[in-house]
Formats: C-alpha cells, structure tokens, sequence
C-alpha cells in the first residue's frame, strides 16, 4: 500500500467519514496500516493493491466503497483499477474533505 502512512488531514477525513456512516446505520470496514520496526508502512492484505480505503454497509441502503483522498491527492494505478472494476457494479465513493457537506447528505445526516 503506497500511501499506508496517510497524513493527518486524511486519517482526520477518515474519522469524520467513519463518523458519519456510524450515525446513519452503516457497518464500516477498514483495514489499518501499522509501522513496521524499520519505519516502514504496511497493510496486510491478499490481493490487488489499491482496495479503497472504507467499506460501508447498510442493509437497507446496500454496500458503498470509500476511497479517502486530501484535495491534492491523486488515486494510484491500482486505486484506478478498482474505481474502474467496482464503479459499473456497485457504489465507489472517491471522497475528499471538501466532499464532506455532500456525503453527509448522502448517507443521511446533515452536516453542521
């Protein structure tokens, strides 16, 4: 995972998103990266890299994925090649800060 060692401001959206969904009834998956001994970031998965960063489940509103970028970021090859394999078949979700007021409204809760 190229990015595992996400900046503050992302980890931040990445709470307010967690947040959010949690308010309006959606499970949420997320597997989190850890620093390993030598510094260096790690997320163990089997599979392709770039798997978005949240998955949210509602049993009423179905199953929406969740890439997490600042305004500035840039999706990876493999962050590209899951938006392209999920978007046809299901919810993707890129969001970022400035998304906030509008995935707030999305998933049900006004944001204040």
């Amino acid at each position: 995972m190229a990015n595992a060692g996400r900046g503050a401001p992302e980890k931040i959206l990445q709470d307010k998103v967690i947040h959010l969904a949690k308010m309006n009834g959606f499970m949420v998956q997320h597997s989190r990266p850890v620093k390993q001994a030598d510094g260096r970031w790690l997320t163990a998965i089997q599979g392709d890299a770039g798997f978005p960063d949240l998955v949210l489940a509602h049993i009423e509103r179905g199953v929406v994925f969740v890439e997490l970028k600042s305004d500035q970021g840039r999706l990876s090859p493999g962050q590209k090649a899951w938006q392209r394999n999920l978007s046809p078949h299901c919810e993707y979700w890129l969001v970022r800060e400035s998304d906030l007021p509008m995935l707030a409204r999305r998933l049900g809760t006004p944001i204040r």
